[in-house]
């Protein structure tokens, strides 16, 4: 199978298996001549007298500055090099792939002017592993995240770095290595290049991939403790949801049937006297649902906005170049913060159900340890939940509602979306870590529930746990255990489907 840039469409699982070597991606002739057609445009408008924003003019408050053809290639050379100011950590190197990826895709949609040497230029660097290094800082998300494509694209000139491995080198050295020499920017290119929103972009993609195996651990984790907490099924069964039809609500009730199928411990929970189970066990298709609600939404913006053209100003014709606002990030940036409270919530509710395996009811043993006094069990690791729980709620303040004007006030609105992309991966990457002790947890009140036996998929993740962390029987270091599983949920060991 192979991707056709400028053609196809992106999702995010092709994103990610472009990036990982997975899914070959090629430039074709129908894209090659979409690109030099509109490459042809700007040249006409470059040459011409009237004003066009980016092409013959200087940028933001400078918009109302001429340039001459002679000054047009120093004039896009010094957009990059002036706007290289972010600050902070490098993100992540597949981040800084998946950029290069998502704009490569939108510059050979044929609305850029960008010309064909400068793509393939940017595919060498994709197709080699030549990874510029990226700021984590600097982005507001309008006029496009300015700052890190800014950096991303550094290397196009001799300038910036780029990751060797763990390595930072300096792009020159790496050009000489490979025999390359430093392209020299033509009129529109610099604007095309740092113009977008592949940053926010970027994040989001890696988010939402992170996310959507974290629902459905959710779910897993959800059944692996009603399993120990021998709760009812009652609250999963379909004709309850049909007659409140969210979508991912269904989703999360069917699978709740599916984890407890022909569990012989839940058909025991039918000859204890409890009338329902609070709500961390009972409303996981509401809670769960809603969450998934919000990935969906997510999921079809970030869809849009991959195969969207995202820079400034956009060339429809030898005539007519229109300098809009299709770089403005707040599409994705309100939904990112949408996204954060959804993702937030899965961890939020993670916590209580932890909370009521350790309160001794229902024939767990308090602390779910038969030890009690001299063994304090699993006490303590319901602190850490606690404290990541608590730490997601204060990343889950909206960038998206704030607004710094910049460019002496010519973007006087911005969508902060950089900082919601970035937070949403921070929530993601607290999260996991709540699952895992969720799960640690799960298994143990489990072992309390023998001879009774569960379902055949809870078996096997149960097994899962226990071929790498053993059941406590008196207190030990749970710092190894815990992150033990905290390696096996970023690498998707559990079988959640």
């Amino acid at each position: 199978m192979v991707f056709k840039y400028g053609i196809d469409q992106l999702t995010v699982s092709k994103v990610i298996a472009i990036a990982k070597g997975n899914l070959n991606a090629v430039l074709t002739e129908a894209a090659i001549e979409k690109v030099n057609s509109c490459r042809d445009k700007v040249e006409i408008m470059a040459k011409s007298d009237k004003a066009v924003y980016g092409i013959n003019t200087g940028f933001g408050p400078l918009c109302d500055v001429q340039i001459t053809p002679q000054e047009t290639s120093k004039l896009q050379e010094n957009l990059l090099i002036t706007h290289a100011v972010g600050v902070g950590n490098p993100i992540d190197k597949e981040l800084s792939k998946i950029m290069m990826i998502c704009k490569v895709h939108a510059l050979c949609q044929g609305y850029s002017g960008i010309r064909l040497e400068v793509i393939e230029r940017i595919l060498y660097f994709i197709e080699h592993d030549l990874l510029p290094v990226v700021p984590e800082q600097g982005s507001v998300g309008a006029s496009g995240d300015l700052a890190p494509l800014s950096h991303l694209f550094l290397p196009l000139l001799g300038e910036g770095e780029f990751w060797i491995n763990t390595n930072i080198i300096s792009a020159k050295e790496i050009l000489k290595t490979h025999s390359l020499t430093p392209i020299q920017l033509q009129a529109k290119e610099g604007l095309a290049l740092i113009n977008g929103t592949q940053f926010i972009l970027a994040h989001t993609i890696k988010g939402l991939q992170k996310m959507d195996y974290l629902l459905d651990l959710a779910d897993l984790a959800g059944a692996m403790s009603l399993e120990g907490f021998q709760g009812s099924a009652s609250p999963f069964k379909a004709a309850l949801h049909q007659i409140r039809p969210f979508k991912g609500n269904i989703i999360v009730a069917e699978r709740m049937r599916m984890f407890l199928k022909d569990s012989q411990n839940v058909e025991n929970h039918l000859k204890c006297a409890r009338v329902q189970d609070p709500y961390s066990m009972r409303c996981i298709p509401q809670v769960h649902g809603a969450s998934r609600n919000a990935f969906f939404h997510l999921n079809e913006l970030a869809e849009i906005e991959m195969n969207a053209v995202t820079d400034n100003p956009i060339i429809l014709s030898e005539t007519e170049a229109i300098s809009g606002g299709n770089f403005h990030g707040q599409p994705l940036a309100m939904a990112l913060d949408y996204c954060s409270i959804a993702a937030s919530e899965l961890g939020n509710i993670a916590d209580r159900r932890c909370y009521l395996l350790l309160e001794g009811k229902y024939g767990l043993p308090r602390l779910l340890t038969e030890a009690g006094g001299l063994n304090s069990g699993f006490m303590i690791p319901q602190y850490t939940t606690a404290a990541l729980v608590t730490e997601n709620k204060s990343l889950c303040f909206p960038p998206s509602a704030d607004s710094i004007p910049t460019s002496l006030g010519q973007e006087d609105h911005v969508s902060m979306g950089s900082i919601s992309g970035r937070k949403f991966n921070q929530i993601l990457g607290n999260i996991e870590k709540i699952f895992a002790i969720e799960l640690m947890y799960a298994a143990q009140a489990m072992e309390f529930r023998r001879p009774n036996t569960f379902s055949a998929l809870l078996e096997e993740n149960f097994t899962i746990i226990r071929d790498r962390v053993a059941k406590l029987e008196e207190d030990r270091v749970l710092k190894d255990d815990i992150n033990t599983l905290i390696k096996m949920v970023k690498n998707q060991s559990f079988i959640v489907k």
